[in-house]
């Protein structure tokens, strides 16, 4: 992918933009944000629930974008920018792993298909993660977005994220007319936010890998929101890492949350995630614990310079804030949802006669 310095898009129109994945956490914050701002025409949302929470001028269509029909919403919506955030990490929340690969793949490489016979579309924002560096002994100890290039033994989420960005180059490749951004970031943690990793932090009892104390480099939830709506605001094109500053030692992290430490030997870990998942505790799927081994830290300066991405809070910041704040109360995750097709095929077709009324009259 090609790589530009930013600058601002203020001199090209309203936007008529398309989020995936609004009934989960990114996605739903970044409509929120996006509801009343002056520069976007028209909204739409796309996932298989609707967003739990009302927001003001968004057009939801239940639809799952691994179909094909996801080309008849890009066409009958006239999006020209696309924010992809439905990437997830974990399968239990959606029903095992085969289903999450197919989700984060499938649905990306569909989602790309379409956008690349889509016209109108000259933005695309893609949410990824720094788990494509994988977690590995000996690794730098600021790893930038080049890191990626080597060959690196990957699985689970890792290993979807790298694959649908391989389907993201490949659009970028085919439709250069496009500034095409893809957002790296790291563990994100917050108040509302639910992730294996907030789940993990909240055990009381915390088990941790003996004589391994890695370092944690994470991202807070409101700077999470900040980095995308900055991404599909400027006229930026590349790889962005994003991450908070600083970071902390899971050691420190866990005596500021007041839990107490489990060090267990390192064969056992996986086992005790296991066991976790199996009373459905953490969803903390086995692939990620090399990251409570070995750790990650990414270097963050082109966001910086590119983006002019600053996060608000620190690592440890976003720890305290996660501490003193958490939502005990969360939502319930979206399930399946067996109607949408029929639901879509009735929209699209309510909306061509909408716009076949309006060119008669």
């Amino acid at each position: 992918m090609t790589e530009s310095t930013g600058t601002t898009d203020e001199n090209k129109g309203r936007r008529r933009i398309l989020i995936t994945g609004t009934s989960r956490f990114l996605g739903l914050r970044l409509a929120k944000r996006l509801e009343n701002d002056p520069g976007v025409e028209h909204l739409v949302g796309v996932d298989l629930e609707e967003p739990p929470i009302p927001i003001e001028g968004l057009e939801f269509i239940r639809a799952d974008i691994r179909n094909p029909l996801v080309a008849r919403i890009l066409e009958a919506t006239k999006v020209d920018t696309i924010v992809h955030t439905n990437i997830a990490s974990s399968p239990g929340r959606l029903g095992g792993r085969s289903q999450m690969k197919e989700s984060n793949v499938i649905g990306t490489m569909q989602l790309l298909a379409a956008a690349q016979r889509a016209t109108r579309v000259k933005k695309v924002v893609v949410k990824s993660s720094t788990a494509v560096y994988g977690s590995h002994a000996g690794e730098p100890s600021l790893i930038p977005e080049s890191y990626s290039e080597r060959q690196a033994h990957l699985s689970g989420y890792g290993k979807d994220c790298a694959e649908a960005e391989t389907y993201v180059r490949d659009f970028g490749r085919r439709r250069p007319d496009v500034a095409l951004s893809i957002l790296r970031t790291q563990n994100v943690i917050g108040p509302t936010v639910r992730t294996s990793l907030t789940e993990y932090l909240s055990l009381p009892v915390i088990p941790t890998a003996l004589g391994f104390d890695p370092r944690l480099q994470l991202l807070h939830e409101e700077d999470a929101v900040e980095a995308l709506y900055r991404a599909l605001s400027m006229d930026s094109r590349g790889i962005f890492n994003i991450a908070s500053d600083g970071v902390v030692y899971l050691s420190k992290a866990i005596r500021m949350l007041g839990r107490v430490e489990l060090p267990l030997l390192v064969p056992l870990a996986g086992a005790a995630a296991e066991l976790l998942r199996r009373f459905d505790l953490v969803d903390f799927p086995g692939d990620q614990l090399k990251l409570l081994v070995n750790g990650r830290v990414v270097d963050t300066s082109r966001a910086l310079r590119d983006l002019g991405f600053q996060p608000r809070y620190t690592t440890e910041q976003a720890i305290e804030d996660f501490r003193d704040h958490r939502d005990k109360d969360h939502p319930p995750e979206p399930s399946a949802h067996p109607t949408w097709e029929r639901e879509l095929f009735e929209y699209l077709r309510t909306k061509a006669e909408r716009e076949r009324k309006t060119t008669d009259a």
